[in-house]
Order: structure tokens, then sequence, then C-alpha cells
């Protein structure tokens, strides 16, 4: 027994490591690889998906509505007063005009049976069945939005993290570079080459980018829980990144027109076919509800009367009632509701047909839109590197007048501020560029 629980033992703090290793090595992911984990886990695709499968049951429902209605049904009665008539009393003798009150019948009854119903032909039905059929095709539009919505978010989550940690690793260039000067000053002073206000000023800078470098890894932080929470992860899972935002390429292509566009590529378009698809089957609907309706129908019964309660008792006969019959319904007047139920599916297919216009007008300025977005964008972060440039430059001739006795460090100081400035305007038009690209392939129809 000791031997058995030694090894169970061993079973479980293996298996037990092996989870640990698990969950130390985490998830590393490109930003393609992070769309495709959400697509599987993310709440709001999970419930699409649901959708999707609740439209393929709604259109079996639809379907059985024309398949055989089989019912089946058991009635007891215990009449605790047998129900009274009464007849003419004449019939046993009696005056004439008078009634006589008598009871017929048993005090207990019971009815069993089966009865069968099959839809024969039904304008409504057969519209029916085509309109769940669009709907499903609707619901799976539906989803497919849901993906690409989440695509673009989970897109721009993942790169907001990453442009966190390129603002992080300049902030950590540029405390080291004011570390190096403030070392490099206090010899100074020690030595009396300078002023201690030379130091102090140093000192100021340094700690007012050490709370800054706070403020960013804290950002960075919660920018990675946004991440996973859209990506439907623990948001306490390890995750890395493996893109690089060096890798993001902003060319745009000069011949991009609306005129050339395909309108397919937009879900959102091939949605607003959808929904003008159901309201021309709505109007064929109202107009066929003009046509009868037939149905066939039968039913088998059988009924004991019993003074005593032996409902089951064989030696005593059930009376059995057989019947078929066939039922054909023709509406001929209703107050004029279906001329108004037709006239409203025509109002909401010419509503139908002006959303389909919509959205064209509105992709083509979304196009547009998103193009000028990028190419701007596009200028801006090339400026913003040239200036970037200039920004080292200048802080590096600064920092060497500083060394060489023919600047101040008020200076190196200014050129250093300039340079955390540039870097930051970098960062912020890097940004507004992914997003412009990011944006730019949602219009396009590159999100799937």
């Amino acid at each position: 027994m000791k031997k058995v629980l030694f090894i169970i033992s061993l079973t479980v703090i293996a298996g037990g490591a092996g989870a640990q290793t698990k969950e130390a090595a985490g998830y590393s992911f490109s930003v393609k690889q992070a769309i495709e984990f959400a697509s599987q886990n993310q709440h709001d695709i999970k419930n699409a998906a649901i959708d999707e499968d609740l439209a393929k049951q709604k259109v079996k429902e639809v379907l059985g509505m024309g398949m055989p209605q089989i019912n089946s049904s058991f009635d007891v009665k215990d009449f605790l007063e047998i129900p009274t008539s009464l007849i003419p009393a004449e019939f046993f003798g009696g005056r004439p005009g008078s009634y006589a009150a008598v009871k017929f019948g048993t005090q207990y009854q019971a009815t069993a049976g089966f009865d069968a119903s099959q839809l024969l032909f039904s304008g409504d039905y057969l519209l029916g069945v085509m309109a769940s059929k669009v709907y499903v095709q609707l619901s799976a539009k539906a989803s497919q939005r849901t993906h690409i919505e989440t695509a673009v978010t989970v897109s721009k989550a993942y790169y907001t993290v990453l442009i966190s940690e390129e603002r992080m690793h300049l902030m950590d260039a540029n405390i080291e570079r004011i570390k190096k000067a403030m070392d490099d000053t206090k010899a100074l002073l020690d030595n009396g080459f300078v002023e201690k206000i030379d130091f102090d000023r140093l000192t100021v800078t340094y700690n007012n980018l050490l709370i800054e470098q706070d403020n960013i890894q804290r950002l960075l932080k919660l920018g990675n829980y946004l991440l996973k929470y859209q990506m439907g992860m623990d948001i306490n899972a390890a995750l890395v990144l493996t893109d690089k935002l060096a890798d993001v390429k902003f060319d745009v292509a000069e011949n991009v027109s609306a005129e050339k566009f395909d309108y397919s590529k937009r879900v959102e378009y091939d949605l607003f076919l959808t929904q003008f698809k159901l309201a021309e089957l709505d109007l064929k609907r109202n107009r066929f509800s003009y046509l009868p309706n037939a149905f066939a129908y039968g039913s088998l019964t059988g009924s004991a009367y019993r003074s005593q309660f032996d409902i089951f008792n064989s030696k005593t006969p059930w009376y059995p009632t057989a019947l078929i019959g066939g039922k054909i319904v023709m509406p001929l007047f209703t107050g004029l509701q279906r001329n108004a139920k037709n006239q409203q599916a025509k109002l909401s297919l010419q509503k139908a047909e002006n959303n389909i216009d919509f959205i064209k007008k509105s992709i083509d300025l979304e196009l547009m839109s998103s193009l000028t977005m990028l190419q701007n964008a596009s200028i801006s972060l090339e400026n913003q590197k040239k200036n970037i440039a200039v920004a080292e430059e200048v802080y590096r001739l600064s920092k060497l007048k500083y060394e060489q006795g023919i600047g101040s460090n008020i200076g190196m100081i200014e050129a250093q501020t300039a340079l955390k400035e540039s870097q930051t305007n970098y960062n912020n038009a890097l940004y507004n560029a992914i997003e412009a690209k990011i944006d730019f392939d949602k219009a396009n129809g590159n999100f799937k």
C-alpha cells in the first residue's frame, strides 16, 4: 500500500511540475497568432458562434412545421355529480309541456387517443423556410463582422503594447544618458570645475525621468492586460509579443480608388444585401397570404365508461372512434390588414434598397478617408524620425561643448528635453500611423 501511495505521489508531483513549466512558458504570439487565439477564445466571438448555431436550429424548427404533427392524449373524469338532463315528461306518461330530470352516464369516464395533421400547402410556410435559410446567412455574416472587429481591436492593442515597449527602451536610454552626465558632473564638482547648481539641475532632470519611467511601466502593464482581455486570455498569463515595429510597412498604392473597389470584400455590404433579401421574401410572404392553406388530419380515440374506477379492466369494453379529413382555409376579408402588411413590406424593401446605396457611399468615404489619414500619418512619421536624428545630434554637440568647458549644462539639459520631446512625438506619430494602417486595411476588406 505504501508503495502504491509513493508512486501516486510521484505522478502528482511530476504532473504539477509539468503544469508549472507550461504556465511559466506562457505564450509567444505574433499579431496574426494573437488574432487566431482571439478567434477561439474571445467572448463576443464565442457568442457569435452560438448565434450561428441558434439560427441553424431555427431553420430546423421552421422545417418541422411542415412535417406530420402527431399528438397523444389521455383524459380521465370522475363525476362526483353525474350531469342532469331534462327530457319531456310526456315520454313517461307525464303532463305535456313538463320535463323530467334524469341522469345519464357513469361516474367514471376515460378517453385516450391519437391525432395527426399534415400541412399540405401554405405560402407562409414556403416563404418561411426560405427566409430562415437567409437568416442563417445573416447570422454567419454577423459572426464574420464580429471576427473582423475583434481582429482590428486585437491588432491595435498589440501594437500599442509594442509602442509602449519602445517608449520604455527610449526612456531607459535617456536615463542612462543623464545618469552618465550626472556622474561626469559629480566628478567635475568634486574637483571644483563646476558649481553645485550644475549637478542639481541634472539631478532634477534625472528624477523626473525616473518618475516618467514608472508611469510608462504602469501603462505598459495596463496595455498588456488590455491586450489579453481583448484576446480572451487570462490576464495573469505570460505573453511575449514576437512582431517588431520595424517590420510594419506603411506603403500606400497610389492608384487606390473607390471606383474600382469590390464592395463584396466588405462584410457590412453583404449584411445589407442579406437584409435586402429578407425584405424581398417578406414582401412575397405577404403576397402569398392571399393563397389558401390546406391541411389533412385524422384521429383515433377510445372511450371508456365505468361505474367503478376500473378504467383498465380488460373485461369491459372501450368504444373506438376514428376519422380522417381535410381542410382548406381561404381568407376572404381581413379588414384590410393584408393590404396594410403588404404596403409595409414594400416600404421595408425600399428602405433596405436605400441602405445598400448608403453603405456603398459610406464605404467610398471610408476608403478615401483612411487613405488620406494613412498618407498623412506616414509623412508625419518620417518627419519625426528626422527630428529625432537632429535632436540626438544637438544633444551630442551640447554635451561635447559642456565637457570641453565651452558650453553650459543648461544647454545640455535643454537638448536632452528636446530629444525626449522628439521621441514622444515620434511614438505618437508611430501609433497614429499604425492605427491608420489598420483602419486602411479594414476599409479595404483585408481583415477576414
